[in-house]
């Protein structure tokens, strides 16, 4: 990791990454039945301890996190406190992304007033910390068509608070083409697009993110390797990808992080990045990427170095911001 670089990570679920702490203490404010009454106790409900069966074993973990949210303040809070522990670490600049749909549920929230919620938790973050972040909404694929209209029109009701419209989910049994009129609108909004493909299904799934949603970056991508005119593609248009190391592995995505394809995409000039996913649920944070994953996933110095740099490109800022961050890594490097 280079800090002359800015430290960067384009790919977090904020309503993944809900410090232990905070869900002990929602769970108990609202009356939420919890595996454990302590940090320890819950850490292995929540937090992966190895190689998961497939991705949708995996992402039951986050029902834990999405199940204490009572109240509109809890949403605000976790928002809050995930831009708080992005400072911690040192990052320099983030993109939070959240689905309304998926925090609103278990406790019968309004989807809109969780936007406004989480938009306002990362205002109080970035006031109180001065990091720069940016929210990315997402429509949660596995709930369907109808109701990923109803989480667009939540989301569209802060459109300016929002820089990218994304679809995760099962991508398998939700293919991206079904929600081509979702993403028509939310470009139509002004929102970049960035879509998650590539991670349990094949590179065909990465081909519609591009060609049916307008995806100019992709969630994972890791399978755009099986596919040498997919690569040609997405080198030719500079369509980034949001590589996840540690939770490719843990999703059984990739069977090991010495088989991980990163190091391939980076070879074939691919825009590939390097970022956490869901660091609670992985027990991970960046520095570990950088520091542990890559290396283990055979990137050299450089190759990491050519990975920070893909992320400053590919962010969803503009230009004058992306200098901005270049000039303070360099200063903050400087002897």
């Amino acid at each position: 990791m280079d800090r002359s670089l800015p430290l960067i990570d384009l790919h977090r679920h904020l309503d993944g990454n809900v410090r232990l702490r905070t869900i002990l203490e929602l769970g108990e404010r609202h009356g939420v039945p919890l595996p454990a009454a302590d940090v320890e106790g819950l850490r292995p409900h929540v937090q992966v301890m190895g190689v998961m069966a497939d991705l949708p074993t995996w992402l039951a973990k986050l029902n834990w996190m999405t199940s204490v949210l009572g109240d509109l303040d809890a949403c605000r809070r976790i928002a809050r406190e995930n831009v708080e522990d992005a400072h911690a670490e040192g990052i320099d600049y983030i993109e939070l992304r959240f689905s309304p749909l998926f925090m609103a549920r278990p406790n019968g929230l309004d989807p809109a007033g969780v936007v406004d919620a989480v938009l306002s938790g990362i205002a109080e973050g970035r006031r109180s910390t001065g990091i720069r972040v940016n929210a990315i909404g997402i429509l949660s694929r596995t709930h369907g068509t109808e109701a990923c209209l109803e989480e667009l029109e939540a989301l569209l009701t802060r459109r300016q608070g929002i820089v990218a419209l994304d679809l995760a989910g099962d991508e398998r049994a939700w293919p991206a083409a079904l929600f081509a009129t979702h993403f028509r609108r939310g470009r139509d909004a002004g929102w970049a697009v960035t879509v998650h493909a590539g991670e349990a299904d094949g590179a065909a799934s990465v081909w519609s993110a591009v060609n049916d949603l307008g995806a100019t970056r992709i969630g994972h991508g890791i399978r755009a390797v099986d596919d040498p005119r997919l690569l040609d593609h997405l080198r030719g248009r500079r369509i980034g990808l949001e590589v996840n190391l540690t939770s490719n592995v843990q999703t059984n995505s990739v069977r090991s992080m010495g088989e991980h394809p990163m190091k391939r995409l980076l070879a074939e000039g691919i825009l590939a990045t390097i970022n956490t996913d869901d660091p609670v649920i992985s027990g991970i944070d960046l520095e570990h990427e950088y520091r542990v994953a890559a290396p283990a996933a055979g990137l050299t110095a450089e190759e990491i170095r050519t990975a920070q740099k893909n992320a400053l490109e590919i962010a969803f800022l503009p230009d004058g911001e992306k200098a901005d961050l270049l000039r303070e890594a360099g200063r903050r490097a400087a002897p």
